[in-house]
């Protein structure tokens, strides 16, 4: 389904024109291995994004992204009907960027992203799934859509979800795109809320790394 147009987020963009959400593979960009959603939202500086996750409500996983001056870049919200098991990112108008679905019948907690607000095969970027069963620390293994035999992943995160301390990797490299921290305050204590902070590297798709980070979310909750 063609997805309507949105407007640019604030930050500064390697790319700062109007695009759709539309197929990566379709746009010349400068960095085609980690524009995943799109190159719309890679910079060509790191970026630090602050989360605000909503814990004392009904509906979990709520979250909130802003930049570093407090404008909003992301809203996650989970879909009608649904609690805990279907996600969708919208930006700052509101529009679907990629949905996150649980497959229901999986051994390894696997979650689906989805271009717009979609949830067909035609349309899926990428999955993640716990590395192993039973883990004492968070491993997750990110496999994109044309990376059908999955016998090594294009992502990997590691780190304890529990202190909000994980690292984001490329493949089976040490090369890091992202990490993330815990960012505790007095008020986010007392209004149910938890803040933590992830910066995302150069060139790195920042709508990519949110998703992880929600479907860390999920997984570490369940």
């Amino acid at each position: 389904m063609k997805q309507p147009e949105a407007s640019a987020p604030s930050l500064a963009y390697a790319n700062p024109a109007s695009l759709e959400y539309a197929d990566p593979g379709t746009i010349a960009y400068a960095h085609p291995a980690v524009a995943i959603v799109s190159p719309h939202f890679c910079s060509p500086q790191p970026v630090d994004l602050a989360i605000v996750r909503k814990v004392l409500t009904i509906t979990d996983g709520n979250f909130v992204v802003s930049d570093i001056n407090g404008n909003i870049i992301f809203k996650v919200k989970g879909a009608h009907l649904c609690l805990r098991d279907h996600r969708i990112l919208l930006d700052t108008a509101g529009y679907p960027i990629i949905t996150l679905r649980k497959k229901f019948v999986s051994a390894h907690d696997r979650w689906q992203v989805f271009r717009g607000d979609s949830t067909e095969t035609r349309d899926l970027i990428f999955s993640a799934k716990r590395s192993s069963m039973f883990q004492f620390k968070t491993k997750l293994d990110i496999f994109l859509a044309n990376n059908i035999a999955e016998k090594a992943p294009d992502f990997r995160i590691k780190g304890s979800w529990f202190e909000r301390s994980c690292v984001i990797y490329g493949g089976n490299s040490s090369t890091i795109v992202a990490q993330m921290h815990k960012k505790s305050t007095v008020q986010s204590v007392l209004f149910g809320k938890d803040n933590f902070m992830v910066t995302v590297y150069p060139g790195i798709d920042h709508a990519f790394i949110i998703a992880l980070i929600v479907i860390l979310d999920e997984i570490n909750e369940n």
